[in-house]
């Protein structure tokens, strides 16, 4: 049956690989922690601990060990690696976990205190047992007469409840757990039937029952793949990024060169366009609106603003500055008086600009250029005189 992408999409990435190996190879044992230890102190005690109990150096045990933070002890299994033919731990290449069946259904769901979880096996039957916290404080496996019967198998596990000292609730599981895709990046999941586990990435590593140095480097090997991945990816972005850069590039400068062409056969159009425009204003100027030098003259000298000092030679308007700038060629018999009429030019309201050109100085005397700019409509006509 084929699935849609969008279907594989939405179940997520596949469960990871995963060794479950037997229980009955492994011995189980609970071993106290120091109360607040860290992972690395309580890493230290187990391995201490298992290395007193055990016949074998650790360098020739395949072990691993279950601890949350804040417990007072750890659920550690070991084996004798020469349990294991050369064929068995090939398989264990590639994998991302290896542990006993049992350890895969320690982060078990919804588990309540005093349960004892049984788990099923053809060659026999696994125990473990919770008191108060998440770590199991007993955990038992007992082995099974070949092609047992229902009611044999129902025996031994009432026997393994009776030997951890009874229980409040048990969880019998008849069939293997397997991996299950996880919710995030920060766990791994189990499950057997109805019953799921969610193991934690940290409680994972330590789990984990090949060589420690081994598993050391490939972790190491491992952060380092994600990392050269990771720039990898980041390249192939960049990349992409610059040539998505490149073509819009080049889209932009077909669009302005097509703009800039279609600006210049306008270009004409718009200047007719302009020029009607800049002589229909000038034609509405002149025929709403009329220079009134004289009024203009007379704000120059009311008030006595006009020092007796400077005598206006010459007064025009010139095209160019339009019909609200005088333009008067005036001299001055006491030079220091041009400022002070400037300033006093500056204060008048009705005034835009006030510009002193081509100042040349005698002496005393000097001749100079006032150019004043009125506000539009700041200029009223004079009124008529009665007759």
């Amino acid at each position: 049956m084929s699935v849609s992408p969008l279907q594989l999409l939405r179940s997520g990435p596949p469960p990871p690989r995963v060794v479950l190996l037997p229980d009955a190879l492994f011995l189980m044992r609970v071993f106290p922690v120091a109360p607040g230890a860290t992972p690395a102190e309580a890493a230290a005690q187990v391995e201490l601990a298992l290395e007193a109990v055990s016949p074998f150096p650790l360098s020739q045990l395949y072990y691993g060990w279950f601890w949350q933070p804040g417990a007072e002890h750890a659920l550690v299994f070991a084996a004798y690696r020469r349990r294991f033919t050369a064929e068995q731990t090939a398989e264990w290449a590639g994998a991302e976990l290896v542990l006993p069946a049992c350890a895969a259904l320690l982060g078990l769901a919804g588990r309540e205190p005093a349960t004892t979880l049984l788990l099923a096996a053809a060659d026999g039957v696994t125990a473990v047992h919770w008191a108060e916290g998440p770590v199991p404080v007993k955990a038992l496996h007992r082995p099974l007469d070949p092609e047992p019967t229902p009611e044999q198998r129902a025996a031994l596990g009432e026997r393994l409840v009776q030997e951890l000292g009874g229980s409040r609730r048990v969880l019998t599981v008849d069939v293997a757990p397997v991996a299950d895709a996880a919710e995030s990046d920060g766990e791994m999941a189990f499950r057997a039937g109805e019953f799921v586990s969610r193991l934690p990435q940290a409680c994972c590593a330590a789990l984990d029952v090949r060589d420690k140095a081994d598993l050391a480097a490939l972790r190491a090997a491992r952060r380092r793949d994600l990392v050269l991945w990771r720039t990898a990816v980041a390249c192939v972005a960049a990349l992409v990024l610059l040539g998505l850069g490149e073509f819009a590039l080049i889209g932009g400068k077909v669009w302005q060169k097509g703009r800039a062409e279609r600006v210049r056969l306008q270009k004409p159009t718009v200047d007719k366009i302009m020029s009607s425009q800049s002589l229909a204003n000038r034609i509405e100027e002149l025929a709403t609106k009329r220079l009134l030098p004289f009024e203009m003259l007379n704000v120059l000298f009311e008030d006595n603003r006009k020092p007796a000092e400077i005598t206006f030679l010459r007064v025009v308007t010139l095209p160019q500055t339009g019909i609200y700038t005088l333009t008067v060629d005036a001299s001055a018999s006491n030079a220091a008086q041009i400022s002070v009429y400037e300033a006093t030019l500056r204060n008048v309201p009705l005034l835009e600009k006030v510009e002193i050109r081509d100042l040349r100085t005698r002496g005393e005397t000097a001749t100079f250029t006032l150019a004043v700019t009125f506000k539009p409509e700041a200029v009223r006509p004079a009124e008529a005189l009665a007759p």
